[in-house]
């Protein structure tokens, strides 16, 4: 007896539910009143096939049109959801901005433009019960925003584990990050050599193109006692890394909202991030002054912006009460999936009590 009111997709591979339920399932009663959301985590990933796919899906080829799911040649699952479906979501308002630009449309700019009044950025969230320094056992020493110092005994465990120094006034940097261009490490390996030449640490965990695993290693031998890097997938050294470091950086060339700096603010490290997507989004730029923000940012994708930035939070990390609000702002952050549920309940209600695709943002 189950009807649903809403079906909610993600992503490429269930970009033709939205079609299928405006087509060859238009008049099955069970589906007389349901609505579709479609999600887009990463416009990138499209699932586009040959045209002789098409009827593989059951789907006649009076769609297979540019208006629907013709895309340069091919049929494109992601362009079916965006097209047919009664509402687009994204992982961040910036994101459904950015996406609507030649720049980060990736060829779809155009139908999304057509279709801006049902595009919602609603930012992701995380488990604040799993990502938890209080309670996180995979880190060294437990720790909230009551008791900050016990982070100390993270990050001099982290430096042990790395081969590091073990001080704990060094200012100890990290990455967690697929390493490819679309995360930035283009950006970030040319300013490694000034971040060794400062006499900062750095940990890096990461896996992706070969051709940065080998640059990486490189590094690392060069600069032992300062570079920890592992080329690896590692869950537990993560959330170590997290709980043992002061600042994160993430210097994406686009970003859908992004975790890392998420779970960095939940850990009390400081995120550095590219002014794009849910980073712009969800990071702040700290003012001393006022003591209000959360971290820093830059707009420029280049290694020079990248090191102005960290230098100036360097500059402030060595303010021990400036600093000190900092971490205690990022830790207050609530990014749990608390408040994006009650947008996402809202964006239900709406589009189930809309006729056919009249929705007002």
């Amino acid at each position: 007896d189950f009807k649903p009111d809403v079906i909610h997709c993600h992503d490429w591979q269930t970009g033709l539910i939205p079609v299928y339920l405006k087509t060859i399932y238009a008049d099955r009663p069970i589906f007389a009143k349901a609505k579709t959301v479609f999600t887009v985590h990463n416009l990138g990933y499209q699932g586009n096939f040959p045209p002789d796919s098409m009827p593989l899906t059951g789907l006649g080829w009076e769609l297979f049109k540019l208006e629907k799911l013709e895309f340069y040649g091919k049929v494109s699952f992601l362009k079916g959801g965006l097209v047919y479906a009664d509402a687009i979501t994204t992982v961040s308002e910036r994101y459904s901005q950015e996406i609507q630009t030649k720049e980060f449309g990736c060829g779809l700019d155009g139908v999304l433009r057509l279709r801006k009044d049902h595009l919602f950025g609603i930012i992701n969230g995380i488990d604040f019960d799993d990502w938890n320094p209080d309670t996180d056992e995979n880190i060294f020493s437990h720790y909230n925003i009551q008791s900050i110092q016990k982070k100390y005994k993270n990050k001099s465990e982290l430096q042990k584990e790395n081969d590091l120094w073990v001080d704990f006034k060094l200012p100890l940097i990290g990455v967690i990050s697929r390493l490819v261009d679309q995360k930035g490490i283009n950006v970030l390996i040319p300013a490694l050599a000034e971040i060794a030449q400062l006499g900062f640490q750095f940990v890096l965990l990461g896996t992706g193109e070969e051709k940065y695993h080998q640059l990486l290693r490189e590094i690392a031998k060069r600069n032992r006692g300062q570079f920890g890097i592992h080329i690896l997938f590692d869950a537990a050294m993560a959330r170590r890394i997290y709980a043992g470091c002061d600042i994160m950086l993430f210097p994406s060339y686009y970003e859908p909202c992004g975790l890392g700096q998420l779970i960095a603010m939940r850990y009390g490290a400081i995120p550095i991030v590219r002014a794009t997507g849910g980073l712009a989004d969800t990071v702040h730029e700290f003012h001393p002054e006022t003591g209000e923000g959360n971290g820093f940012l830059f707009q420029e994708y280049s290694s020079e912006a990248l090191m102005r930035t960290l230098k100036h939070a360097l500059s402030i990390y060595r303010n021990e009460k400036a600093w000190g609000q900092l971490v205690k702002n990022a830790m207050k952050c609530d990014f749990s999936w608390n408040a994006s549920a009650k947008k996402f309940i809202h964006l239900y209600e709406m589009i189930s009590q809309s006729k056919n695709r009249e929705i007002k943002k």
